[in-house]
């Protein structure tokens, strides 16, 4: 019997380069980061060279003394290729190629990866080529060399190096044709949203840095079922589910991509209809991971992407997830949001407060009616039961005598004639 022979992946092992080029700005936590993102895409970091330089080079990104010495610790290692700390110029990719002799990758190209392999509905699969053929296009000669060097890894993903073996004009056809279907996916989307808002119900948006545990959340408090992992990105489509309070109330809860210091332009602009989910909601769900060190950063990383998205005049729920990590007290504060709970997706702990919290903005948005209605109207009834938070109704001899609250929008048509 012949012997099968398991043919497995070599994971890619490489070095993560970085610029520090303002004080203060920490190359090491931003490379921390960077290494994690390698293991969620597959790869292995070996090594890190960061140099410190008063603004990155325009030509190699390094300076050629350091080029020099990573070339050396790319043997000494024996690395399959680096990784940039940022988004590299054509210019840049193509140079460092030449003078390293080695597979280059940047930030935003093992973003993307991990995201081609993350995506699994045809939006996402949509908005994932695109931002990678963007990207690509304009990179298209220094991305030749690095797959001929290396078949398959990281930054290979997605549309496939076929696809990028095609001419420019090719691509931006691919381009503009994966923009048309996006805008008809981005209709339905619309229509799905214009449903919603008929139905009178308040929308909450889950926002945070990736990992905080949104889908966690969102699976806790409305048994949604989809994925969460301890791994960057773990989700990538978002999920919009029913959620009724103990009081009765419901609401839309919906969940969205993680954000992350650096996120690729190209991402921003191919999800933008994806992100914009927390533009058209009434409260924005703010999850932090309180056990990072880099909460602060992670907090303010957030907040600026909801800023380039439009995204304002909300009522803002902080919660600090992952209490449970925590070891002794910690005094944890965000002043941008109106609520601040501390909670553990994972344990419960703190839930119910959002529950209540939840409930009382809610109420807040809906107008007090207390109206006998005449036996003949009872139907009217039904409307407050849907749309609204029906508090008690006495049958009398003259009628119904109700006590509700109701959204404004629905007032006038719920009052007895």
């Amino acid at each position: 019997m012949a012997e099968l022979i398991e043919i497995k992946e070599v994971e890619e092992r490489v070095i993560l380069v970085a610029v520090s080029v303002a004080d203060g700005e920490d190359a090491e936590t931003s490379l921390d980061e960077l290494e994690e993102l390698v293991k969620t895409a597959g790869g292995m970091a070996v090594g890190r060279v960061i140099q410190n330089r008063e603004s990155i080079h325009p030509g190699t990104y390094l300076g050629k003394g350091k080029i020099q010495e990573l070339k050396e610790l790319l043997w000494e290692l024996d690395a399959t290729g680096i990784v940039c700390d940022d988004e590299l110029s054509p210019a840049q990719l193509r140079n460092l190629e030449d003078a390293l002799e080695t597979k280059v990758m940047d930030r935003t190209m093992v973003i993307l990866d991990i995201f081609a392999s993350r995506a699994t509905t045809r939006e996402g699969k949509l908005q994932v080529e695109l931002a990678q053929l963007k990207y690509r296009a304009v990179r298209l000669v220094g991305l030749r060399n690095s797959l001929s060097r290396l078949g398959g890894g990281i930054g290979t993903r997605g549309p496939g190096e076929s696809k990028l073996e095609i001419d420019r004009r090719r691509i931006h056809d691919r381009i503009s044709q994966l923009k048309s279907e996006l805008e008809e996916v981005q209709r339905h989307r619309e229509v799905s949203r214009q449903q919603r808002e008929r139905s009178h119900m308040l929308r909450a948006a889950i926002v945070g840095y990736t990992n905080a545990g949104k889908s966690t959340l969102l699976n806790r408090l409305t048994n949604a079922g989809i994925l969460a992992e301890d791994k960057l990105f773990a989700t990538l489509d978002p999920t919009t589910r029913n959620l009724r309070l103990p009081d009765g109330q419901e609401l839309l809860l919906t969940d969205t991509v993680g954000f992350i210091r650096k996120l690729p332009h190209h991402l921003i602009e191919a999800f933008k209809s994806t992100l914009e989910e927390a533009k058209y909601c009434d409260i924005i769900l703010h999850v932090v991971d309180c056990s990072n060190p880099r909460m602060d950063v992670q907090m303010y990383v957030v907040y600026d992407t909801l800023k380039e998205l439009g995204v304002q005049d909300k009522e803002f729920i902080t919660l600090f997830n992952k209490i449970d990590r925590l070891e002794g007290e910690a005094v944890l504060r965000d002043f941008h949001s109106d609520y601040q709970l501390k909670v553990s997706a994972k344990t419960g702990q703190g839930l119910d407060q959002l529950m209540n919290v939840l409930g009382n903005i809610l109420r807040s948005r809906k107008v007090y009616l207390e109206r006998t209605y005449p036996y003949a109207q009872a139907g009217k009834l039904q409307l407050i039961r849907k749309y609204g938070e029906l508090l008690s109704e006495e049958y009398g001899d003259e009628g119904i005598a109700v006590k509700a609250y109701v959204p404004a929008e629905v007032y006038a048509s719920v009052l007895p004639s």
